[in-house]
């Protein structure tokens, strides 16, 4: 058994003296673990959560965990590296994928959402622009593992317009005239996630971390609830670092 497929790597943890486990996100076998001999490192160097690779693997029998050969092709903590806050969502990014996938099974387009969001990370050190894309990654994590939220109309009156909350208990979105009563019990939901609206210019960064707990609530309370696993820890260090990048005022503002 054998096949080459394009992949991300997720984790690489040491098995005995002289290899390695890496798993990978791939394009058609999703998330999929292999052996690499030796120490891991080949001409692209040591290998590291978020690279882009050219893989490899065989086995004898398909059940097997099989032995990788990898070829790195992008490596985009490297464009990060004096950003603790985009290595924190890279960080973020496998760990969630490698905790919540199933093995095995297909997620192209998860793939290629992944992808896409690593390379605006590498070219993008602003974290107004990221942070919105990585939060819709987030969303699109959810819908994928069957959590989707609903955003496109208020659960109350159908209105589409002047939606502002989230009901943490079903996912739906909530208009300002029927959320006031509810208020304190209801998410924020920032506006770069309706549709139709960008992120606020005046506060962006309050509108990612009101996204972040949005999401964060969802991934904690469904699907990592689901899975009877804690959040990574790598997600809610990301958290805290966008908690200090956001002013005071927008902290509170978007509790």
């Amino acid at each position: 058994m054998e096949w080459q497929d394009e992949g991300v790597v997720l984790s690489v943890r040491h098995h005995g003296e002289n290899a390695r486990i890496a798993t990978l996100l791939t394009t058609s076998y999703g998330r999929h673990a292999g052996l690499l001999r030796g120490s891991g490192s080949g001409k692209g160097g040591a290998l590291q959560p978020g690279q882009i690779v050219r893989a490899e693997w065989r086995a004898r029998l398909s059940d097997q965990l099989g032995y990788y050969t990898l070829e790195p092709l992008q490596h985009p903590a490297a464009m990060m590296l004096d950003d603790p806050a985009r290595l924190a969502a890279l960080s973020a990014v496998c760990a969630l994928i490698d905790a919540a996938l199933p093995e095995r099974e297909p997620h192209p387009n998860l793939f290629a959402a992944t992808r896409a969001l690593f390379t605006f990370m590498a070219e993008m050190p602003d974290p107004d622009a990221w942070g919105a894309l990585y939060v819709r990654w987030e969303t699109g994590l959810l819908a994928e593992m069957g959590y989707g939220l609903d955003l496109e109309a208020c659960a109350a009156t159908g209105a589409t317009t002047g939606l502002t909350h989230v009901s943490p208990r079903t996912g739906r979105a909530v208009s300002a005239e029927a959320a006031a009563p509810y208020a304190d019990r209801l998410l924020g939901l920032p506006g770069f996630l309706v549709p139709g609206r960008g992120i606020a210019h005046n506060d962006p960064m309050a509108e990612v971390l009101a996204g972040l707990e949005l999401t964060g609530h969802f991934l904690e309370n469904r699907l990592f609830a689901q899975l009877h696993a804690p959040v990574p820890a790598s997600r809610y260090r990301l958290l805290e670092l966008v908690r200090r990048t956001a002013r005071p005022n927008s902290v509170e503002s978007a509790s």
